[in-house]
């Protein structure tokens, strides 16, 4: 019959330390029971430590389990999925700190923490995270090792440096195995977590729209360029076109989604760049017009923004080139004209009417948008965050009550007017301009920077860009829009504390680019060294590759690295050929760190014998080691070199963690014979 073996204090304790480290950063995503849930465990856990209560009975454990699984059905809106799933992972961690009985039971749940960190970079893999999750893998590491101590071991914090010491070992093989352990595609797909912030635009618009999302600093993108990065009125981000306008609100055609390249002719010289898009929950990809991508499944779509066949889920590399001069659709089909001519059929008189006037002065497209454009330059029309309210015909308030709004409230009128004029015309949705990182030389562009704009369809000149945001607020697209609407104090709502309202102190704004810089290292480098990016990165340094070379390179790369750390750790250069002896002066350095050294010339029984008086709990294996080797050594003893080594191991079984004091210590003798 085997006897359970229990679950030593040290043990206990890092396991407590590493379910709070664990648990930690999935807050943000738990429902608040579960800290209560935690809380009563590790109470009760402690508790039953202490033999000042039992261990939960099986009706008792079967109840706390269905009340897990009530708790996460209420607050998570079912049981499948994988928010729910990384819920029922933590309760499940936290149910069995009170229901493990044995060193068995402990490792399981050590087991589980392991996978727990794992799931926390479903949420947050930022350069940070990565960072902070070494400390629960530390913490995990040091109870596994403390569960292998004896009860009367009670000092955890030698076995944090050992955990310390066995993550720094691995280090090194884990950079190998990251480097050129093939990336295979999953066997599933993970949804992405519901509670996972996601912003940008969507794939429909209404004025307000944009200017809530210009009140957020969140990252959308970071672009770097292969040449000088264009001046930031040439940064035009294009990511969604509307079409379709039904009085109130902008949003994409049916058509304009269907994967049909268009028209179009490179024109001037093109621009190289990549960017590292965060996610988005939306298809399209962002690039300067007209690109083509290498991202994988990427298409240029009809009306020209660039999209996949799946989501932007997590952070996503691309390399892009783009043509902004390029010719764009100089016979455009019939259809496409169509859908930019569409219109509610009633509403708005009084911009219909003024489109007709404006129509029969001047005879081109071209004129009339720049007719258009000098009227929002010479009108006193505002650029603002907060335009005033307007009734249910939005495009004539704003055009002749109001006078005051934001990008979309401009390039919708303006699409509007020239539709109304019969000018082809749509809105386009996207990013403009992006800030400098001199650290990097890269641009961060973030929502704050999320901006529209139009285009409209000329016979000779085809689709053409054009800005009326720039006729009314000009600083907007040369300076940002920090700058232009520096007036408004609420444009960084729920970012007082961030970095960015502290760009005049020269030291923080420093700080800020050099941490965004290093996260944007961490993302370009190391979360997106994905499929082609590696072979990419591997055949510049070792030539052509092939699965064979691959794992030939990982073998032989392995195997130096583990030989390598066994001559550190074994040091057989320091080795001394006569085993006794070698034996002894282990037995010394053991003693000298708990504070007694064996003073010049002293012998063996003597340094003993003073060392058993120090330390009376360890006084036996104390002298039955030394009694051994003057055996050994002096009286031909035919001993072992094994029966020396266990009374070592004996002997350090029985000496405490921590250092005792001696009154008596001396100088430690050369490695001589005692």
């Amino acid at each position: 019959m085997s006897t359970v073996q229990p679950i030593p204090r040290t043990g206990l304790v890092w396991l407590l330390v590493a379910q709070v480290l664990v648990i930690l950063p999935h807050l943000s995503h738990l429902p608040l029971w579960i800290i209560g849930l935690w809380l009563g465990c590790a109470a009760w856990r402690i508790q039953i430590f202490r033999m000042r209560a039992r261990y939960p009975r099986a009706w008792a454990k079967a109840l706390m389990m269905l009340g897990a699984a009530v708790g996460v059905y209420f607050s998570r809106g079912g049981l499948i999925g994988l928010d729910a799933g990384v819920v029922l992972l933590i309760a499940a961690f936290i149910l069995k700190l009170v229901e493990m009985r044995s060193r068995r039971d402990a490792l399981v749940l050590v087991f589980l923490g392991f996978f727990a960190v794992v799931t926390s970079y479903l949420f947050n893999d930022s350069l940070l995270a990565g960072i902070y999750s070494l400390a629960p893998i530390i913490a995990l590491l040091a109870a596994m090792i403390g569960l292998q101590q004896s009860t009367t071991d009670t000092h955890p914090w030698p076995t944090l440096r050992l955990a310390s010491s066995l993550l720094l070992q691995a280090i090194p093989l884990m950079l190998v195995l990251f480097v050129l352990f093939p990336r295979l595609g999953p066997l599933w797909s993970l949804p992405q977590p519901k509670d996972r912030g996601v912003t940008g635009l969507a794939d429909s618009m209404s004025p307000g729209d944009i200017a809530e999302l210009s009140r957020s600093s969140a990252l959308a993108f970071r672009a770097s360029f292969e040449g000088p990065i264009p001046d930031r009125d040439r940064l035009y981000w294009r990511a969604v076109t509307f079409e379709r306008f039904d009085g109130r609100r902008w949003s994409q055609s049916f058509s304009s989604q269907i994967p049909q390249v268009p028209e179009w002719t490179p024109q001037g010289a093109p621009v190289d760049y990549s960017i590292v898009m965060q996610p988005s929950g939306r298809p399209w990809l962002y690039a300067l017009d007209v690109a083509q991508v290498d991202a994988g499944g990427a298409r240029l779509m009809a009306d020209f923004h660039l999209e996949r066949p799946r989501a932007v889920d997590k952070p996503l590399l691309y390399q892009a080139r783009s043509w902004p001069e390029a010719l764009r659709e100089p016979r455009a089909a019939a259809a496409t004209l169509e859908r930019a001519l569409q219109l509610p059929e009633g509403g708005n008189l009084r911009s219909r009417d003024w489109a007709k006037s404006l129509r029969s002065q001047h005879q081109t497209a071209s004129a009339t948008v720049q007719a258009l454009l000098s009227h929002f330059n010479q009108q006193p029309y505002g650029y603002t965050l907060r335009p005033p309210p307007v009734g249910a015909d939005i495009v004539d308030d704003f055009l002749f009550e109001t006078l005051n709004g934001f990008c979309i409230h401009y390039a919708g009128a303006m699409t509007f007017v020239l539709r109304a004029a019969g000018i082809p015309s749509r809105v386009v949705a996207g990013y403009q301009g992006g800030e400098i990182n001199p650290s990097g030389n890269y641009l961060s562009v973030r929502q704050l920077d999320a901006h529209a704009w139009i285009e409209y369809w000329d016979a000779e000149k085809g689709w053409v860009s054009v800005d009326p945001t720039f006729q009314v607020a000009p600083e907007r697209i040369e300076l940002g829009l920090e700058e232009a609407l520096a007036g408004e104090q609420d444009l960084m709502q729920g970012a007082l504390m961030g970095l960015r309202n502290y760009r005049d102190i020269g030291w923080l704004n420093e700080l800020r680019f050099g941490w965004d810089s290093l996260n944007y290292g961490w993302q370009r480098w190391v979360l997106n060294y994905q499929g082609e990016r590696q072979l990419e990165v591997l055949q510049g340094v070792f030539g052509k590759m092939d699965a064979r070379k691959l794992g030939l390179l990982m073998v032989v790369s392995g195997a130096l690295l583990i030989g390598l750390l066994a001559l550190m750790l074994l040091k057989p250069w320091r080795r001394e050929r006569d085993a006794q002896l070698r034996q002894f002066h282990r037995f010394e350095r053991l003693l000298a760190r708990q504070g007694i050294a064996r003073l010049a010339g002293e012998g063996a029984r003597d340094f003993a014998q003073r060392a058993a008086e120090h330390l009376p709990d360890a006084a036996g294996p104390i002298r039955e080691f030394a009694s051994l080797y003057e055996q050994a050594r002096y009286a031909g003893y035919p001993a072992e070199k094994a029966e020396l080594r266990a009374a070592l191991a004996h002997l350090r079984r029985q000496l405490p963690w921590r250092r005792v004091k001696s009154p008596g210590r001396g100088r430690e003798s050369d490695a001589g014979d005692p």
